[in-house]
């Protein structure tokens, strides 16, 4: 009887895939590119276990088993160091970017006049695709030693000499966290935005019978309906902890600042296209690529066990 069941599944699930046999072949050139350019690189892990060497092939190299995951671990105030740069500042980013994105988008769809909110979504999204080049050229040109801001207090007598904001380790968390915020405020608000405008006008016409403010629909329309949504960018940005922009961290690290701005990509970048050292390198990629999968998965199932909703 059984057998008989699964039997009529797979004849079941062998005939729907006739009838979409389309969308299959549709879909078979974004699944080779994933394969190419995604899973294919994955045989570079090899190096992680092996004492490669430049211009030799790489499956020739000797076995070095876990030795270069070991020299991480064992190397625990480079490694502390950095985890701790990546933690505090992805994590800090994380947070303050959906709380002022939510934030931004809740009272920007209060606003009534429709041209004004579509300019301010607007410029709030640029940011979001303007390179790290630019970012940091208009920042050096404000908060450098000679830059706009030091200039101006010096002018004004309110200090005595310019404050290198930029070469100081203890601004450099604070500067990256309001910088990641300001990038990424735009796009998150655009996620929230969508979200509002796909609830009901029933329920705000239901508040306003039931005599309900402005800010109360707010506070019990608005945010309510806006909680999946928050779930999911938090779900994804969580898997993304261990993960920065490699261009940011290249442009705004300096001599001076290196110990609060090492993080993994950059940690990872140093060791082995500057020391040449890539089977260390791989094998910290993977140690951050395993630990951001686990995370990914873990905050998934928190999210479906507190809220019961999820990912995947």
């Amino acid at each position: 009887m059984a057998q008989g069941f699964r039997d009529a599944g797979r004849s079941a699930t062998l005939r729907r895939m006739v009838r979409q046999r389309q969308l299959y072949l549709i879909l078979l050139p974004a699944l080779a590119a994933v394969a190419v350019f995604t899973y294919a690189p994955l045989f570079g892990w090899w190096m992680a276990f092996s004492d490669y060497q430049i211009g030799k092939p790489m499956f020739e190299a000797p076995w070095a088993g876990f030795k270069y995951f070991m020299e991480f671990f064992t190397d625990t105030a480079g490694a502390s160091k950095v985890i701790l740069n990546t933690v505090v500042m992805n994590v800090s980013s994380l947070v303050l970017g959906l709380v002022c994105a939510l934030a931004f988008a809740v009272f920007l769809k209060e606003v009534r006049w429709r041209r004004y909110r579509r300019f301010v979504q607007s410029v709030s999204f640029f940011p979001y695709f303007m390179s790290w080049v630019i970012i940091y050229a208009v920042i050096y040109a404000l908060f450098s030693s000679d830059g706009a801001v030091n200039a101006s207090l010096l002018s004004l007598g309110l200090i005595s000499k310019p404050i290198n904001i930029l070469g100081n380790p203890a601004a450099s968390w604070g500067l990256i966290i309001v910088v990641n915020v300001w990038n990424i405020l735009g796009y998150n608000s655009v996620m929230f935005i969508a979200a509002i405008a796909g609830i009901p006008e029933e329920q705000y016409e239901a508040a306003r019978i039931d005599g309900a403010t402005r800010f109360q629909e707010m506070r019990h329309v608005t945010l309510p309906n806006l909680v999946p949504t928050l779930i999911v960018l938090l779900i994804l940005g969580s898997g993304s902890i261990f993960n920065s922009y490699l261009d940011q961290f290249f442009i705004f690290t300096n001599t001076l600042n290196i110990s609060t701005m090492e993080v993994f990509d950059y940690y990872i970048y140093r060791f082995g296209l500057k020391l040449g050292n890539f089977s260390y390198a791989t094998a910290v990629g993977v140690v951050k690529t395993l630990v951001s999968l686990i995370l990914l998965v873990g905050v998934n199932r928190l999210s479906r066990k507190a809220t019961d909703q999820s990912l995947f």
